[in-house]
């Protein structure tokens, strides 16, 4: 949301990334942080960082698709599933460079969620949900019963370290700063999409497809193109975890993180780029206080049992998410919103 009085007058100018001073002071001061951030803070938090990057690429893409254009996805971390084994294939077995790996994996990934867009053409709602749900069980079957040679199986497939003209990404500081690099130049093309005639025809295609037919947009490829740049987002970002982890397994990729890439859009707030980062920051951080917290805890009533334990705290996890969707379905940012509004007009009540 501007300031009261800022308005573009032309496209071009409302596809600007910063459009104010005090936003370009926020930004500078926000990337100035970020940058020493490995300086400031534990090797954990910035393995804890890694993640949360990764997870606002994927997370971003998601809200293109979902909370932009209106399209429900439960296959998110399939296509991430798909970016990750394409990356480290042809990483470890043809040898290609990070900076082609990248492309590529997303390029894949796009392709495998351009064929469930197709299905949207025709479908909508719950038995689109259904569709992408089957997303997951497909690349869970092609996975395990392939040949191992091609995808490891079972077995996974071992990444080599990601390297740019010669500079190895091994340590987590060279991983953040890698992975810091990437999710800028996606986050920001999330935006000039959106701001672009493409994100105004998600938008209105998610309000009302019928009249966005009748006012000249083509449903049927907005809506595959959706699927399309949210499953490209979420090849880059399975590449990265690849890269990140250097390995890669199956079992990394299941129904239960494609849900929580959907928590994320949730809490933070639907068709909100920003809100997409803060719900990643959110449900990160209590999956990493849960990660903590829950050891401690499991030997404290080790009459319990740690399994007990565990699913007791995925319990509160899923209680939070919850909560939210109850006591503020529109996600944070629609929160921060009002009060920005309210500030702005103070002392009047409207």
């Amino acid at each position: 949301m501007d300031p009261s009085g800022i308005f573009p007058t032309s496209y071009r100018a409302d596809r600007r990334l910063v459009r104010t001073r005090w936003q370009a002071v926020c930004l500078a001061l926000f990337l100035v942080v970020m940058l020493a951030m490995p300086y400031l803070v534990s090797g954990r938090i910035i393995a804890v960082l890694n993640m949360m990057l990764i997870s606002a690429v994927i997370a971003v893409g998601l809200q293109i698709c979902t909370g932009y254009a209106g399209q429900i996805n439960l296959g998110q971390a399939a296509f991430m599933g798909v970016g990750a084994y394409t990356a480290s294939i042809l990483a470890s077995k043809t040898g290609l460079t990070f900076l082609l790996t990248i492309p590529l994996a997303g390029f894949a990934a796009a392709l495998f969620g351009f064929l469930f867009g197709l299905t949207a053409t025709r479908i909508k709602g719950f038995y689109l949900a259904l569709t992408t749900l089957a997303a997951q069980f497909i690349f869970h079957f092609a996975v395990l019963n392939l040949p191992s040679s091609w995808l490891g199986g079972s077995n996974g497939v071992t990444v080599p370290a990601a390297e740019i003209f010669g500079l190895r990404f091994v340590t987590e500081t060279q991983q953040f700063y890698m992975n810091l690099a990437v999710a800028a130049i996606m986050i920001a093309g999330a935006f000039g999409i959106i701001r672009s005639r493409f994100g105004r025809a998600f938008i209105a295609v998610r309000d009302d497809d019928v009249a966005a037919g009748i006012m000249g947009i083509n449903v049927a490829a907005t809506k595959a193109n959706a699927f399309l740049i949210g499953a490209f987002y979420a090849g880059v970002g399975g590449a990265l975890w690849a890269y990140m982890i250097r390995f890669v397994g199956v079992d990394q990729f299941t129904l239960f993180h494609s849900i929580f890439f959907v928590a994320m859009i949730i809490v933070g707030g639907m068709g909100s780029i920003v809100g997409a980062l803060v719900g990643v920051f959110v449900i990160r951080t209590i999956q990493e206080v849960i990660a903590t917290v829950g050891p401690n805890i499991a030997d404290s009533v080790s009459f319990l049992g740690g399994d007990i334990v565990f699913a007791g705290m995925n319990v509160i996890l899923g209680g939070v998410i919850a909560l939210f969707m109850i006591l503020e379905p529109k996600g944070v940012m629609h929160r921060w919103n009002i009060l920005k509004s309210s500030y702005r007009i103070w002392p009047f009540p409207y």
